[in-house]
């Protein structure tokens, strides 16, 4: 199993950004894919989760309204879109695949429900 974020960068404030998680080595039709981020000195948070299971999804109050989740599954990838950025969303960002546990997404979903991460792309807000 590889997950392998892209679509990272530098942004001003305001600006958008789309994360993409091209995943290979299992069926894109049976799982839950979050994605984290982690700021300097903090704790890795969940941002959201798409779940092919239910189809439901979950995000994090910070981004409600600001962030969209989805997934094609033609391309096995899930996109997160991010608009109206700002500066306090600035992190290296994560996804990950739940495949052996719930696969869905409840509100806070621990971070050891998911089984494969990848490596991380950053994004950087600036004021």
């Amino acid at each position: 199993v590889q997950l392998v974020e892209s679509g990272g960068g530098l942004v001003q404030a305001g600006g958008s950004l789309r994360l993409s998680c091209a995943a290979s080595g299992f069926t894109f039709d049976d799982f839950a894919i979050g994605w984290f981020r982690q700021a300097p000195g903090k704790e890795r948070e969940g941002v959201s989760c798409i779940s092919s299971s239910d189809g439901g999804t979950y995000y994090a109050d910070s981004v409600k309204g600001r962030f969209t989740i989805s997934s094609d599954n033609a391309k096995n990838t899930v996109y997160l879109q991010m608009n109206s950025l700002k500066p306090e969303d600035t992190a290296v960002y994560y996804c990950a695949a739940d495949l052996k546990s719930s696969r869905l997404c409840p509100a806070h979903k621990a971070k050891y429900e998911y089984e494969y991460w990848g490596q991380g792309t950053q994004v950087t807000v600036s004021s």
